[in-house]
């Protein structure tokens, strides 16, 4: 049983907290809409866990040969392929029947994801830029589901942040191989992404640079937004801004002076400061809007 936990990558599950942006912003916290999205959150975890799997599945040979992914449970043997194909199955079968449950639009925003990372797994994780654009996707149908696919509007602006915040994660990422990259003697190619012979430090940082900038700016603007002011009665929305800040400055300080930024779900958990930056960001957030 623990070498299945190990295979869904329940540390991740982090990641689908972006399904809760819609009713949080929307104001809409009543029973109803919060219990859909718990359910769209969930489905979310199955499916991305499915994807885990399946990517597990297609580099298994490679991942034989990898210093630190052979210990995974697929490459040690210690599940076998046909065992994994059925967790899959079974993992995709529960996300698109609980998205069911909620809407059809969350069905077609739960399948759409696995679809992209099929394509991702397949070729596109190799073409430098699209690479992080599909993976942004994935976090960008998160959003929808949790509000198109639960009745709420999407602002335009926080649809503009978390395309820009995710991003930013996606390319401090690539980052973060590169720097590994530099600082290990063993620089084997096929230990690594293929895509990464493509990237640049110099070009990866003005990337990251343009996308922090952006999800500042777009975030500050949702927050003084007119119809952002109106919907909650306040503008006070905007002191939650230096949240945002300082997280993507801690964020940055974390790649190239701790060596992080290679898996943002576990550099949430283990980091005092960015996990701070969340919760006050979060709490303050609720304090403005209750």
């Amino acid at each position: 049983m623990r070498s299945f936990v190990s295979l869904a990558r329940p540390h991740q599950y982090l990641k689908n907290g972006f399904v809760l942006v819609g009713p949080l912003f929307a104001h809409q916290w009543d029973p109803v809409t919060l219990s859909q999205a718990l359910l769209v959150f969930l489905a979310f975890c199955c499916m991305a866990s499915g994807v885990y799997v399946l990517n597990d599945i297609l580099d298994v040979e490679a991942d034989r040969a990898h210093p630190v992914k052979c210990r995974r449970p697929l490459p040690s043997g210690t599940i076998s392929v046909a065992a994994a194909k059925r967790f899959l199955l079974g993992l995709v079968v529960g996300s698109v029947a609980l998205a069911v449950l909620v809407s059809g639009w969350v069905a077609l925003f739960v399948a759409a994801y696995f679809v992209i990372n099929i394509f991702y797994s397949w070729y596109f994780k190799h073409v430098v830029i699209l690479d992080v654009f599909l993976i942004s996707s994935g976090f960008m149908l998160r959003i929808l589901a949790g509000t198109v696919g639960l009745g709420i509007e999407p602002s335009a602006w926080l649809l503009l942040c978390g395309l820009m915040v995710t991003l930013f994660l996606g390319f401090s990422k690539r980052r973060a191989e590169l720097l590994m990259l530099e600082s290990n003697a063993q620089t084997n190619g096929g230990l690594t992404r293929r895509v990464l012979d493509d990237y640049s430090p110099a070009m990866l940082e003005q990337f990251i640079a343009v996308t922090a900038a952006c999800t500042i700016l777009a975030y500050g603007m949702y927050t003084v937004s007119p119809s952002t002011i109106a919907m909650h009665g306040s503008d006070g929305l905007i002191y939650t801004l230096p949240f945002v800040v300082y997280g993507i400055f801690r964020y940055l300080y974390l790649l190239h002076h701790r060596s992080r930024g290679n898996d943002a779900a576990k550099d949430l958990v283990t980091d005092r400061h960015l996990l701070a930056t969340v919760v006050g960001w979060v709490g303050s957030a609720l304090w403005v809007l209750s």
